[in-house]
Parts: C-alpha cells; structure tokens; sequence
C-alpha cells in the first residue's frame, strides 16, 4: 500500500479552472504534431506546465485563531507598514503588509489567511506592472476580500502582474470561511497581499518561501520577531 500511496502523492489534482487551458494546450500540441515531431514535444511539454500550473494540492492548516497563514504559494517580497487600499474600507492607518510573490511556476490556488466571515469584496483595474514591484500594490489590477476575523478585520488583496490578465475570486460578501479554505486564483504570475492589524506579529522575512494554507505569516498577541536570519 505504500508504494500505491506514494504514486497517489505524486499526481497533484489540477483544479477546475485549469482544465480548459490544458486541453486547449492539449490540441496545440496535437496540431503541431501534424506539422513536426519536434513541435509537437514541444505542445507536450508546455500542456504539462499548464497542468503543473493549475495544481490543487491538499494543505495542512493549523487552526489556532491567533495564527496567520500565508494566501499564496511563493517567496516573502515585503513585510511592514503600509496603508491598505482605499477600497478595502480599513481607513487611512498603516497596517502591517505582507507580500507573497508568486512566479509562473508556483501553485496559484489562493487560500484565506484567517477565519471569519467576509464583510467586503472589491475589485479595481488597474495596470500589469511587475507583480515584484512595491507600486504594484496600489497600481495594477486588484480584487480585494476583508474578512472579519476573531482579532479584527483582514484585508487581503489578489494582485495581477505582468503576465497574469486574470483574477477569480469564489467567495461572496456574507460567506464564512476558515483559514487555508480557498477562496480565489490568478492565472500566470502575480502577488498577494495581506493587510493586518498591528496587534499581528509577523513571523516571516523577506525573501523566506511560503506554502499556501501551512506557512505561519503572522501571529496575533505574539512578541515581535527578532530581525536576525540565516541564509543556508
């Protein structure tokens, strides 16, 4: 049963939304085909990253309501004060920023950083800059959920980037979601965006990879994080 486990474990699901865009890549490959054997392996390859793409693994998500997890696949791009956006409603005060940048090879399921109920959803075009760009934040392409947490109100904002023309979001105003329950997805490259009370200790550096739904951004009425890391 072991080795049935572990070749289970190795095909991570492709999530719903994935799937037009693998069988488009599917008969591309098959039409180069008829045009040459080396563009075809080509078609293959590329409708393979599409599924890689679109993966919906399974998360292990602590449920200890203090607790902050990371909405997104990625690696840490900012952690500190910042003004939320004007949409989200959360006023005109810093809140603590935290940034996830996911490149064209992460997984792009989004996932809710905390529990609550959602209280507002706010969508704004906006450009494609550079997802890794700190203007992309108030710039590009944005959706923004607020959830009413146990320790306040959440914002959390799916940024588009350079490559990434589309956002999905699932969630309604009004619905209940727990932490690491996935709520959303952009395709191909893009950034998320977690605005917190200043209660929140960031757990997280910059340049640190986070896991979607398993990687602890923040804590609510922890000390602040010592500033000290190591890069081994």
């Amino acid at each position: 049963m072991s080795l049935v486990r572990t070749i289970q474990n190795a095909f991570v699901p492709v999530h719903r939304e994935g799937w037009p865009f693998v069988a488009g890549f599917a008969v591309l490959a098959l039409l180069l085909g008829l045009v040459s054997v080396h563009l075809f392996w080509i078609g293959v390859i590329l409708t393979g990253w599409c599924a890689f793409f679109f993966r919906d693994p399974q998360r292990v998500t602590p449920t200890d309501d203090s607790l902050v997890v990371s909405p997104a696949d990625g690696i840490v791009s900012a952690v500190g004060p910042a003004v939320p956006p004007r949409e989200l409603g959360l006023g005109n005060a810093e809140m603590t920023r935290i940034s996830v940048f996911m490149d064209v090879f992460s997984c792009h399921v989004n996932r809710a950083p905390v529990r609550g109920r959602i209280s507002r959803i706010s969508y704004r075009p906006g450009k494609f800059l550079n997802a890794e760009l700190d203007k992309a934040s108030a710039e590009n392409e944005r959706n923004g959920v607020v959830i009413e947490s146990p320790h306040g109100s959440v914002g959390t904002v799916q940024v588009a980037g350079l490559v990434a023309r589309r956002i999905v979001c699932w969630v309604g105003e009004g619905d209940n979601i727990g932490a690491g329950e996935r709520f959303g997805l952009i395709r191909f490259g893009s950034r998320l965006d977690v605005f917190l009370p200043v209660t929140a200790a960031p757990r997280v550096f910059v340049g640190q990879t986070a896991v979607a739904g398993e990687t602890v951004l923040a804590e609510f009425g922890g000390a602040p994080a010592s500033p000290l890391v190591r890069v081994s």
